[in-house]
């Protein structure tokens, strides 16, 4: 697990507003605040993303996404906490508490809580759910070390937070909580 000091200039860089990348359970990622505006524009630019499409938070705890779960049904708490932590992200209607960058177009926010230890260290240490998206340009394959990252996106990532990968082979899977349909597997 990485220490309060390592983790300090990633923390920093996250409250200024700034995109950071750092191992997932699968891939490389780029996170950054999901509250914040010049945060979330800068890594849709820098991923050539659709902002249409959204992007994922992990929190580490399903305690940090209260205020995302706020107003659900109670019997659609089950399967979240059934299947946390772990890869698996849930699509959750959305209540009004996400950003519209993080949701996209879409009526429901993508929520996970992670096994991974530096990205639940970096959630804990931050104080909330961080936005978790592949470390890739649009239609590219994401990146799988700090090198490729730095060579993919130089200078627009404030921070590289060291560590290794989860050792998952894929991505988490992507489920809709309302009706359990598998969007990816």
């Amino acid at each position: 697990m990485s220490s309060a000091a390592d983790l300090a200039p990633a923390l920093s860089a996250l409250r200024a507003g700034e995109v950071i990348a750092c191992p997932t359970e699968a891939v490389w990622g780029l996170s950054c605040d999901p509250d914040n505006d010049k945060a979330l524009a800068h890594l849709m630019r820098m991923k050539q993303r659709d902002p249409a499409k959204g992007v994922i938070l992990v929190a580490a705890s399903i305690q940090q996404f209260q205020p995302w779960l706020a107003q659900l049904p109670l019997a659609l708490h089950a399967p979240l906490a059934a299947s946390w932590p772990g890869p698996n992200t849930w699509l959750v209607p959305d209540n009004g508490r996400s950003h519209g960058l993080v949701r996209g177009a879409h009526e429901c926010v993508a929520l996970r809580v992670t096994d991974h230890p530096v990205m639940k260290a970096l959630c804990e240490a931050f104080g909330g759910p961080l936005v978790s998206t592949s470390a890739n340009r649009t239609g590219e394959p994401p990146a799988m070390s700090a090198t490729e990252v730095t060579a993919i996106f130089g200078d627009d990532v404030a921070q590289v937070v060291e560590g290794a990968l989860g050792g998952n082979a894929n991505p988490s899977t992507i489920r809709d909580l309302a009706t359990g349909k598998v969007m990816r597997s």
